[in-house]
């Protein structure tokens, strides 16, 4: 009796490639600052040391800051949140953009491989995007791989396979833009809830000191000078922490356009030289 072979499963297509998203989690992370900025506001900023008389609720010491920035009322931990998450996501930032650009140069890569290709010399030109890394030299990689592919391929015409090499370039290119990009949003939000925040407290600290002076028609000093204190302290961290986040956020475009100005540079120079060679 003869065994039938068994009939070989059809190979499974390949999956399509999913968008990176390296990085920190805002949903998970934004709330764990919250907690941290309330406890330090309660238990550092609050510490009765740092009040006359060992109580929180009389007036800071002289000269004590962590008395005045408690006496900018519960606003305050708001913005020690923002503030917070902007150095939190910046610090991301760096180290996620310094990984994309890899182990050397960025500018050198570009250099090397351009000549490379100038040499027609793609196996090398391969080899250098595997020392480089990150995000351009998994970029460039990819479009050198199907560079290679589309050359031995008969069945596509020439602007055909011009076509399909740029669309390589233009899909690597759009795998690795997401994971360089993310959060920046929260950043440049940030950047103006920041300010609105330190608005509602300078506003809330003014009417503290209004009423202050307009209690018994006698000025109450406490009262005003917490209220003052309220809406400076608000003001200058708000202030602060808009600035800083500006700052970074225009950092961080910047860095990324020019990562992306290189990818498109390289991969113009895979085009131009699979038109000439092939």
């Amino acid at each position: 009796m003869k065994t039938q072979s068994p009939t070989p499963a059809p190979a499974r297509a390949a999956a399509p490639a999913k968008k990176k998203s390296g990085g920190l989690n805002p949903v998970f992370v934004i709330p764990i600052l919250a907690v941290i900025a309330f406890v330090v506001f309660i238990f550092v900023f609050g510490d009765p040391s740092h009040f006359q008389g060992d109580n929180n609720e009389n007036l800071p010491k002289d000269g004590d800051y962590f008395g005045v920035v408690y006496k900018g009322g519960w606003i305050v931990p708001l913005l020690f949140t923002c503030f917070l998450t902007v150095l939190v996501f910046s610090i991301e930032r760096f180290i996620t953009i310094g990984r994309a650009n890899g182990s050397g140069s960025v500018d050198d890569f570009v250099g090397k491989v351009k000549s490379l290709l100038d040499r027609n010399d793609i196996e090398a030109a391969i080899k250098e995007c595997d020392r480089q890394k990150g995000s351009v030299g998994n970029v460039v990689k990819t479009a050198l791989l199907k560079y290679q592919q589309l050359r031995t391929d008969a069945e596509l015409n020439k602007e055909q396979k011009l076509a399909a090499l740029q669309k390589e370039v233009e899909e690597a290119t759009t795998l690795e833009l997401p994971m360089l990009e993310k959060n920046l949003t929260i950043i440049a939000t940030l950047a103006s809830v920041s300010t609105l925040v330190a608005l509602l407290g300078t506003v809330l600290g003014m009417i503290r000191a209004f009423a202050g002076m307009g209690t018994s028609g006698q000025p109450d000093t406490a009262a005003l000078a917490t209220g003052i204190s309220e809406a400076l302290v608000n003001t200058a961290l708000g202030i602060g922490t808009a600035a800083i986040a500006t700052i970074m956020y225009s950092y961080f475009t910047s860095r990324i356009d020019e990562l992306t100005y290189n990818i498109d540079e390289i991969g113009l120079s895979i085009q131009q030289n699979f038109a000439a060679h092939n």
